[in-house]
């Protein structure tokens, strides 16, 4: 939905302390979580701004969103708190 969050703290907000921490200390997790808020900029501005864009082209940016999601998921529970 165009109105809903998709920013790493509203979607996981259970590891918020944790996202902030990796980031502070891990350079690939920080390009990693970049990544996936720059594409998520990206979707949310295709969206509110109706610009003409293929279904199919949208839902491979959002596909890759939910990669980089699961991804970044995997770190977070793969590292002790």
């Amino acid at each position: 939905m165009l109105d809903e969050p998709h920013d790493l703290v509203s979607e996981l907000p259970e590891y918020g302390p944790r996202i902030e921490a990796l980031r502070a200390r891990d350079k690939n997790f920080r390009d990693l979580h970049d990544s996936y808020n720059t594409l998520d900029t990206h979707i949310q501005e295709i969206e509110l701004a109706g610009t003409p864009v293929a279904d199919i082209h949208a839902e491979q940016l959002k596909k890759r969103r939910l990669a980089l999601k699961d991804e970044i998921v995997k770190r977070l529970v793969s590292v002790p708190a």
